[in-house]
């Protein structure tokens, strides 16, 4: 189901708790919301329609993404200035990101996955990281 986008800033400041098999069904209502928005959104995390849950969706070029409960477990790479926008507030802001991660994270059937990230995906992912952190960029 397509979600309302969160804009509240006191909903969107707070930490997100680990996803369990139980809140699956978020995963379906980011990815009807994310591709309702797909003109103007690569990622999504669940606390922008309202769920506390460490799970996203990215755009991977492309093709769709579900990451839960992600670790990140190594940075490298250049360390880069960049400006990003977000559904949950007007304009851009700058923020700092590693051009490569490495995460570990469950997929969709809860298969825990390690994959190394570069370029937009990393950046995309390192941005819903900081949802779930209640981060607000």
């Amino acid at each position: 189901m397509i979600k309302e986008i969160v804009k509240d800033q006191f909903i969107l400041s707070q930490k997100s708790i680990s996803a369990t098999q139980e809140d699956l069904s978020i995963v379906e209502d980011l990815l009807d919301t994310i591709k309702a928005y797909n003109h103007h959104c690569v990622g999504m995390a669940a606390n922008m329609i309202g769920e506390l849950k460490r799970i996203m969706v990215v755009n991977d070029e492309g093709k769709y993404l579900v990451v839960i409960n992600p670790i990140i477990l190594k940075q490298s790479g250049q360390y880069y200035h960049v400006e990003e926008g977000c559904l949950c507030h007007e304009g851009v802001r700058t923020t700092q990101r590693y051009e490569k991660i490495k995460v570990e994270y469950l997929d969709e059937k809860f298969k825990k996955k390690i994959k190394t990230f570069i370029g937009l995906t990393a950046q995309i992912i390192q941005h819903e990281i900081d949802h779930f952190e209640g981060i607000l960029i």
